[in-house]
């Protein structure tokens, strides 16, 4: 990964971004219209969010997760004690997996940090049984990410060094052209790409600004990277730009590009 990122601590992750993306995978999972009662393999699982969502909403016979980060496969087993999941450490590109043993293979908010998305994906097809499923989602961050985007425009304006980093710029694949293209460069059929939208709803600036501070993630990453001075000033002027409802609320959305297909057979 790039940047400043840093996937270690599951409590700031939570308090960041698992918080939203939790939501996020109750969507996508009846999306990818997968029926009940298959074997999954979730790809990136990180503490286990879009693998709750599985077990939740599609009864399955197994699910393995697979993460290279310990401290979030540590999290995700603490969370998720069930006897249809298993958790292995490991990275998109070299699953610990052999080939077709599954029927549907999925990844959440993963593809845009990994190296080479594309040989990732040729490795996650590999996993699929005749007529599986595949699907993944990442954010919106040129768009309507809309709380990521908000930092990173104004962490430019204030250090125009932040840009190269900014995830706003860094993830080619994080578009819809972008992951249809690259399904499609698999050898999968049906392919197609939703916009999947969640309300953001922080109850004060501080509920906005604190899961910043925690380390994890490319944003968090940057910042602990920063003098008091510019991080003080990224700071106020957020506090000053940021909309806010009568109440105090800031009521933003974030928007996720999910994409599916289906292996031929």
């Amino acid at each position: 990964m790039g940047g400043g990122d840093r996937w270690a601590d599951s409590n700031g992750y939570e308090a960041y971004v698992g918080r939203w993306s939790r939501r996020v995978a109750q969507r996508f999972v009846p999306w990818l219209e997968a029926p009940y009662g298959l074997d999954w393999v979730d790809v990136g699982c990180g503490t286990g969010n879009l693998t709750r969502a599985i077990l939740e909403l599609r009864d399955p016979v197994s699910v393995v997760g697979v993460d290279p980060s310990t401290a979030f496969l540590s999290a995700a087993r603490a969370a998720l004690r069930d006897s249809r999941v298993e958790f292995l450490e490991g990275a998109g590109g070299d699953l610990p997996l052999p080939d077709h043993c599954v029927d549907a293979v999925v990844s959440g908010l993963v593809l845009n940090f990994l190296p080479e998305p594309e040989r990732a994906l040729l490795d996650m097809r590999r996993l699929l049984r005749p007529a599986g499923f595949m699907g993944a989602y990442v954010w919106d961050y040129a768009g309507e990410m809309q709380f990521m985007r908000r930092f990173w425009d104004t962490a430019v304006e204030v250090d125009p060094l932040a840009r190269p980093i900014a995830e706003s710029v860094r993830f080619r694949i994080a578009h819809p052209e972008a992951l249809e293209a690259a399904f499609f460069g698999t050898g999968l059929v049906d392919v197609e790409v939703l916009g999947i939208e969640i309300p953001t709803v922080f109850r004060d600036f501080e509920d906005f600004w604190a899961p910043f501070l925690g380390g994890t993630g490319p944003a968090p990453g940057y910042l602990r990277t920063l003098d008091d001075g510019t991080r003080t000033r990224i700071r106020d002027r957020l506090h000053e730009t940021l909309p806010r409802e009568s109440d105090g609320t800031i009521d933003l959305i974030a928007r996720a590009w999910a994409v599916k297909g289906r292996l031929p057979g």
